[in-house]
């Protein structure tokens, strides 16, 4: 019998492989021809897939490596498994009650070990040690799909009770369970065919527990060196405290709260915690002689116009008048605005505010005097007066809002004793389990989702397809700059994916399936598959989380 074969054409070149052979085969043939290790495929141009799948029909292929984004997930995640792994094949499984991958830190994830287990310089360096060897082994990564409640009673046997949980709400019959040699697990999202593709990795000692520290998609094969960030490390660590105090730690602890609790105390709960906060904040700002100028930044959808409404409440409690300005208003007239590499006008670099007029309105205003302050108009793309001059009294303050706030440039003229920095971010406090998280950009642009299509008319995929230009600004702009604050704040809420299920499923459903923007709106869906949904009856008209789903009581 003639054997089957089939033809693959990658970029301009077509090759003939049996039928049955696996894209990593074929990756192997093209890695030449690309820069980077390849991770992935495209087949047909919009359908992703493992490289262990196998050609079974004449295809487009597009290799995905892990300089791409989706690419550079697949390594982190994979990282992940092998990490998992090897702490427990140093350790003995039955030394090993929980391994948590918490949260994002500098270019890696903070994690902690609980168990019969003293995570010490040793330790760690052993488990680096064989994370190695499993590289040098290559050990593949397998893939095999159980029934779901032959999935919930494997993770009862191993003893990951947080999995076992989280199944328990799926609607979906099958579950990809993920292998290395008898290590068994599961993760949400595409993984690499095997170890030997996970070389670039370092282990790091830090406050309880440690980092793993890992490339940058700029930079695949270099590991930067571990460089801490205490302020933000700090929040993180006490919002995940939180989320444990709450006995709400992954999604289906918050599942089960839904279906078992009181959903109106959870979410006052929540509320009354942020509302706490803020009024630290602002007390914090009127024990502090001399400060005038409140300079708020964070990355886009951090609520960062409700919270300077909410903090405004606040110094008014504490006895000052706080007077809100938008960094905005101070924009360039459109013209002279920079473009980008595209020829796109770029909003969000420094040089697109008029920074020499900004500090001499701010440093007339500290002098007493009289000041007619701008009004950008975004509509004609210039800049025009307010009619009635504002002036500082001795109990006025100025609360500014925008994404370059702490930028020292910006405010290079204004004396720092003058300056109280609020960075604020909504930095996700929940996982998805004990090794899955839940990245907080995946939280801001699922707000951002929702707020573009209440406030803009905009659909999903001209958000999404938006989002990586966000996040180059993001990086760019705002996080250097984030260590510079005098305080941190988390505008996340922990309850607030269940309540944003209902607004964004329908839009994501909108996105056309033959775009690229439909692999990330599909993986978005699969992600609110394990969420229980609520309604917003109990969510407050003064919460941060209105500014996104509308109904609130502050103009935003």
């Amino acid at each position: 019998m003639t054997e089957k074969m089939c033809r693959a054409a990658v970029g301009g070149e077509i090759r003939e492989y049996p039928a049955g052979t696996a894209y990593q085969k074929i990756a192997e043939d093209f890695q030449k021809f690309y820069d980077h290790q390849i991770v992935l495929a495209y087949v047909g141009r919009y359908r992703l897939q493992e490289l262990t799948k196998t050609l079974e029909e004449d295809c487009d292929l597009e290799f995905v490596t892990t300089a791409d984004t989706i690419g550079h997930n697949a390594y982190t995640r994979s990282v992940c498994l092998l990490l998992v792994k090897a702490v427990h094949d140093v350790a003995g499984h039955d030394r090993i009650e929980r391994v948590r991958i918490h949260f994002s830190l500098d270019r890696g994830y903070y994690c902690t070990v609980e168990g019969d287990v003293s995570l010490d310089e040793g330790f760690l360096a052993r488990v680096e040690a064989r994370m190695r060897e499993c590289c040098a082994q290559r050990l593949p990564i397998k893939k095999r799909s159980v029934h779901t409640d032959d999935a919930v009673a494997l993770f009862h046997r191993h003893g990951m009770y947080d999995k076992e949980r989280l199944f328990e709400y799926r609607r979906v019959s099958k579950v990809n369970i993920y292998s290395m040699n008898e290590f068994e697990d599961y993760y949400y999202g595409y993984m690499v065919p095997d170890a030997g593709c996970l070389k670039y990795f370092s282990l790091h000692l830090y406050d309880e527990g440690f980092v793993i520290q890992m490339p940058t998609k700029e930079d695949p094969e270099t590991v930067p060196e571990f460089k801490a960030s205490p302020k933000l490390f700090h929040v993180l660590k006490e919002s995940v405290r939180w989320g444990d105090c709450q006995d709400i730690d992954t999604v289906g602890a918050l599942n089960d709260m839904i279906t078992k609790g009181d959903m109106r105390e959870v979410v006052l709960v929540q509320e009354a915690h942020q509302e706490r906060q803020i009024g630290e904040i602002a007390k914090s700002i009127s024990d502090r002689d001399g400060a005038r100028f409140i300079l708020i930044a964070g990355p886009s959808s951090s609520g960062k116009t409700t919270f300077s409404h909410r903090l405004s409440i606040q110094l008014r409690v504490n006895g000052l008048k706080p007077h809100p300005i938008a960094v905005d208003n101070y924009f360039v007239d459109r013209e002279h605005t920079p473009k980008d590499k595209d020829g796109n006008y770029d909003f969000e670099c420094l040089e697109a505010i008029d920074i020499e007029k900004f500090n001499e309105d701010m440093e007339a205003l500290l002098k007493g005097k009289e000041v007619l302050l701008p009004v950008f108009d975004f509509k004609t793309g210039k800049r025009r007066y307010e009619t009635q001059p504002k002036k500082l009294g001795d109990s006025d303050i100025l609360v500014i809002e925008g994404i370059h706030c702490l930028n020292p440039k910006l405010t290079e003229s204004m004396k720092d004793d003058s300056k109280f920095r609020i960075y604020i971010s909504a930095l996700t406090q929940i996982n998805i389990d004990e090794h899955n998280r839940i990245p907080s950009t995946d939280g801001r642009l699922i707000r951002r989702l929702v707020r573009d299509a209440r406030t803009r008319g905009a659909s999903a995929m001209k958000t999404i397809s938006m989002w990586p230009s966000v996040n180059r600004g993001e990086k760019k702009n705002i996080f250097p700059y984030q260590e510079q604050a005098d305080v941190m704040f988390n505008s996340s809420l922990l309850y607030e994916l269940a309540v944003l299920r209902q607004y964004v499923e329908p839009l994501l459903f909108a996105v056309d399936k033959g775009t690229r923007e439909y692999l990330e709106a599909k993986r978005l869906l699969k992600f609110f598959d394990y969420f229980v949904g609520i309604g917003s009856e109990y969510v407050p008209t003064n919460s941060l989380l209105r500014e996104f789903i509308g109904g609130g009581c502050f103009r935003v």
